[in-house]
């Protein structure tokens, strides 16, 4: 029996690919063969016939791809959404299709011309008529989602694609009768997968693998337990028969070469309703401002793929561009998401790249209170290594011990509201947590190009440097180092013990005796390794003048953690002659304060060796406070952590043979950051030479 389901179809005449704006059409232009491709079409047209009914629109010359309906636009009853095509390729379309719809008395909704939907190849009802599934990514812009629930009076559901050679929502994703629903997970980011399997119940969802869906068996028309498609599997047609589906193949290999299958050269024309289901969007959007170089520092583009790769969409509302070259630009962009959890997260990026609400949209901190000693709520915002500001009762209050990786805690004070950094498992009952990231900024401050390019501590751009020349990042980084003591600055050290067995140490003691180094931050191994190389002339058991191993010498660095345990410390060690020179003696003797941070793997430990991981972590914080820049030499986890504790502002130089290292700490975004992959034992002797070159005003006390 012939179902009363309508679609609407349009004869290849004109058919061909004549263009390319998508991956199937590479390398197809004028490859389609007219003949096979009718010849296929008039198969699907009477398959379909059979068990349905099927309108035509008449074809027509220069758009050869209106034979693909289901782009016409989105219908539901007696309203349709007319199609924004997004390449002007296909633009031509729209007024046939909108004249087929007003003479077959549909109402039509027509969005903003600069708002891309392709209708129903990214747009599919659930068969159940629940809600619409609607796609964004490539073709469609999520901003068209709220005006599809609102004029179709209905709940949207968005799926972002993110591959690009299922572009559209048709070509990996089918809805069923009865609630079954035919998908390739692969072409949806993690977002969209569970939504998906949050509406759609375990045993109705069938997923397909990615040779069926090349084949787009997800382009398939359902016509109650009718699915036609191009191409199946046998293990797919098992799977649909299993669940009460007859699959009827029919070839489409003409049409695959211009991206589209089955459900693309057809439109459903009479979608039900149901009365009792209302318009529901979970879209969200927001206008952002950003200002600085943005051009030229790349922060623009930084943050508008940030927005895409996250999961949201984007307008650039206005865009002030700097009229001189020292002056900064200003942009506005709209970002909108499928959901507050997404916009959450994409709005925190941005935080951390200077935007901000206009000021007409600011609002106050959203707060909640600690119940639990130690616990943050729920959604709390979480802190980086930029100076951030908080919005409460009107007013911006700066946030104090900046830090990455905390929460922001509100206290009330005789002077006033205090807003701090905290680690979560400081968080005290009493105190209020920033929550969402309404009420927040960071402060960025735009320098001059000028300035930038002669005084910007990020002369590797933040990056990591291998193949660069090492001699020029150690004469600038000499140049810092000078400059900083010279001027009473601070620099702290972290490093790990292959300081030691590269033949660092003597040119990182020289470091400290000279007034370089004003905090030496290591764990015990560096110096275990350095006192017995004091004691013994090895390190790790290895001659370090000869670089072989010496008799014995798997036992000196315990017989070098016993001398100093037998004093009671490195200290006391160094005033009772035990150890007369080295890292630790250089520290002792010029009063340079040093954290060792213990781990399970210590032996003995060094009575000076914390081993308390959070008094441990205090002592670095506190030995942070005030540095001007961090030295990190070869040491994994103690850069990591140290990186974690510094706010933006800090210069940073992480020097390790390991790649992965220096790259972890670029990834924090601070431009005063910059990685080295090389040798540190090379890199210490380099940088003293480098030294020894400058002059300057500062006379080393001779200790």
């Amino acid at each position: 029996m012939t179902s009363q389901i309508r679609f609407l179809m349009c004869a290849p005449e004109y058919y061909d690919v004549d263009y390319v704006i998508n991956p199937w059409m590479e390398g197809n232009i004028h490859k389609s063969s007219q003949e096979r491709a009718v010849q296929q079409w008039q198969k699907l047209h009477h398959v379909l016939k059979e068990h349905a009914i099927v309108d035509l629109v008449k074809p027509h010359q220069g758009v050869p791809d209106m034979v693909f309906t289901a782009n016409a636009g989105l219908v539901l009853g007696e309203n349709v959404v007319l199609s924004r095509f997004l390449h002007k390729e296909r633009q031509k379309e729209e007024p046939y299709f909108k004249a087929w719809f007003e003479e077959n008395g549909f109402t039509v909704y027509e969005l903003p011309k600069d708002l891309p939907f392709e209708g129903a190849g990214d747009a599919l009802l659930d068969r159940e008529g629940r809600w619409l599934w609607a796609g964004y990514g490539f073709r469609s812009e999520l901003d068209s989602h709220p005006f599809l629930a609102k004029w179709l009076d209905i709940e949207v559901l968005s799926l972002r694609l993110t591959d690009d050679r299922f572009y559209h929502l048709d070509t990996c994703f089918c809805p069923l009768a009865n609630g079954y629903l035919l998908y390739y997970p692969g072409a949806f980011d993690s977002y969209s997968n569970r939504l998906i399997e949050m509406r759609v119940a375990a045993e109705k969802r069938i997923a397909i693998e990615e040779t069926d869906a090349v084949n787009f068996a997800c382009n398939a028309v359902n016509v109650e337990s009718i699915v036609v498609m191009n191409k199946a599997s046998d293990a797919l047609k098992k799977r649909l028969k299993r669940v009460g589906f007859e699959v009827i193949e029919t070839p489409l290999t003409e049409f695959l070469k211009a991206g589209g299958a089955a459900k693309c050269l057809t439109l459903r024309v009479n979608e039900p309703v149901r009365e009792e289901l209302h318009a529901n969007t979970y879209v969200e959007s927001q206008v952002v401002r950003m200002e600085g170089h943005l051009l030229d520092s790349g922060l623009i583009n930084r943050a508008l793929d940030l927005i895409i790769d996250n999961g949201g969409s984007f307008k650039v509302m206005n865009f002030l561009l700097g009229e001189q070259r020292q002056s900064t630009s200003a942009a506005e962009v709209k970002v909108s998401a499928p959901s507050h959890e997404v916009m959450e997260s994409i709005v925190s990026h941005l935080i951390d790249l200077g935007a901000m609400n206009l000021p007409e949209n600011e609002e106050d901190a959203k707060l909640q209170p600690v119940i639990q000693n130690g616990v943050a709520p729920d959604d709390f915002y979480v802190s980086t290594i930029y100076p951030t500001e908080v919005r409460i009762n009107g007013e911006w209050v700066k946030v104090q011990n900046q830090r990455m990786d905390g929460a922001i805690a509100i206290t009330q004070t005789n002077q006033g509201r205090v807003a701090q950094c905290k680690i979560l498992r400081d968080l005290e009952i009493g105190e209020k947590v920033i929550v969402d990231v309404q009420g927040i900024r960071t402060i960025r401050n735009p320098e001059s190009r000028e300035k930038r390019n002669t005084e910007e501590f990020s002369f590797m751009s933040a990056g990591v440097s291998s193949e660069r020349r090492v001699e020029l990042i150690v004469e600038q980084v000499a140049w810092e180092l000078r400059k900083i003591r010279d001027s009473g600055g601070k620099v702290v050290v972290t490093a790990g013990p292959v300081v030691i067995h590269t033949g660092g140490a003597e040119h990182l003691s020289r470091l400290i005796r000279e007034g370089y180094v004003q905090a030496l931050l290591g764990g015990n191994a560096i110096a275990v390794h350095d006192i017995e190389q004091s004691m013994m002339g090895t390190s790790l058991g290895v001659d370090m003048k000869r670089g072989v191993s010496v008799r014995g010498g798997h036992r000196h660095h315990l017989k070098a953690i016993n001398s100093v345990r037998r004093h009671g410390s490195i200290a006391k060690a160094v005033q009772a002659g035990m150890i007369q020179r080295g890292v630790m003696y250089e520290c002792v003797r010029n009063s340079v304060p040093f954290a060792l941070a213990g781990s399970i793997r210590d032996d003995g430990p060094l009575p000076d060796t914390q081993m308390d991981l959070i008094k441990a972590q205090e002592e670095y914080a506190k030995l942070l406070k005030g540095a001007d820049m961090v030295l990190m030499l070869s040491t994994m986890l103690h850069s990591i952590g140290v990186g974690n504790m510094t706010p933006a502002g800090v210069k940073m130089v992480c020097v390790d043979i390991n790649p992965a290292v220096v790259t972890k700490l670029s990834d924090r975004g601070s431009v005063e950051s910059v990685g080295v992959v090389t040798d540190v034992g090379l890199f210490l002797s380099l940088l003293v030479q480098q030294l020894d070159k400058l002059t300057s005003p500062y006379t080393a006390e001779i200790v």
